[in-house]
């Protein structure tokens, strides 16, 4: 392999049902700062049928070129399809980095593109530096949360993905413009398919406003219905931590943290959960936190915009209560 041959930034700009995911915006916004550090050009790839402006958008918030594969089999995400052709895109343009959401979606595809064209994969990245050599330092956590590895690729492309609304979009910018190119997809027979917005049908806990999230204090999955209350109240979705997912309580595509997903609502209420780091790295950056626990030393009392100690079987139905009649 030439490195010397790989210039560039590349961006996988996921779609669902015709619309760029946000993620999208976050990794263009850090192309950016990252290609203007080391000269080089940020282009994303969309597969997709009839996208349209959702194309041009991506120039709006950094891309100089796009990359367009249209087909009608490419409108939902199929696996197989998906990965071929960005595989012979990465080995046509050789791009020294290709960033993909840490989505569900990308998560599935990236180790697979990776493999495709034998390199290297950073997972769940949750910062991007730039070394002193020109290389990019893939930043994520490791033993749990406890530390932070900084990993260095060295072969081409350096390949990541990264976590949903960690990174920054750039302003909207309608001066911004560019390139579409349009690239000739090869179709391929594939059984492998997730249509819609997951292969459950879950909904998308990172891109809720209000969030009620339950922990160990929660004692089993009917208690879970008072929660259910209490965000519906609230206009939010339930959320939960690593153990209650690990007993079977709710499933995997509610879990906030390190291991799940990470969140930015407007309004985050901690039901019953302590605050372990693990649990913290993934709602952090919150608007405002609300925190209930017996426990007033539970660690999430430190990082709580707002706290109430008391037993969340008497509180959460008292808020909901509360919620409903100012609403």
């Amino acid at each position: 392999m030439n490195i010397e041959e790989y210039k560039g930034l590349m961006v996988f700009a996921e779609q669902r049902e015709g619309k760029i995911h946000p993620v999208a915006y976050e990794l263009l916004g850090k192309g950016t700062e990252i290609a203007q550090r080391l000269g080089i050009e940020v282009t994303a790839v969309v597969l997709g049928s009839n996208m349209g402006d959702e194309l041009k958008e991506l120039f709006h918030y950094g891309a100089e070129k796009v990359y367009s594969f249209d087909h009608p089999v490419l409108a939902d995400f199929d696996l197989l399809n998906y990965k071929h052709n960005i595989a012979r895109l990465i080995n046509e343009i050789k791009p020294e980095t290709v960033l993909i959401g840490a989505t569900h979606l990308g998560r599935s595809l990236a180790p697979r593109i990776a493999a495709a064209v034998n390199t290297g994969l950073t997972a769940d990245c949750t910062a991007l530096e730039v070394g002193d050599e020109g290389n990019l330092i893939q930043i994520r956590p490791a033993f749990s949360g406890n530390i932070f590895a900084h990993i260095r690729t060295t072969t081409r492309p350096q390949m990541a993905t990264v976590r949903y609304k960690v990174m920054q979009k750039l302003p909207r910018d309608d001066s911004r413009t560019g390139e579409i190119v349009t690239k000739e997809p090869e179709i391929i027979e594939s059984v492998l398919k997730i249509v819609g917005k997951e292969s459950t049908g879950a909904v998308n806990i990172a891109e809720a406003d209000v969030i009620v999230c339950g922990g160990r204090g929660v004692k089993s999955a009917s208690d879970f219905d008072l929660l259910q209350d209490l965000a519906d109240a609230l206009g939010g979705i339930v959320g939960c931590t690593r153990p209650i997912v690990d007993e079977g309580l709710m499933p995997k595509e509610r879990q906030v943290g390190f291991s799940g997903s990470t969140v930015k609502p407007k309004l985050y209420v901690a039901v019953g959960l302590s605050g372990s780091p693990q649990h913290l790295a993934g709602m952090r950056d919150s608007d405002v936190i609300l925190a209930i626990n017996a426990d007033p030393s539970a660690p999430i009392f430190k990082l709580a915009d707002y706290g109430i100690v008391g037993d969340l079987y008497d509180v959460v139905p008292r808020l909901a209560a509360e919620a409903r009649q100012r609403s």
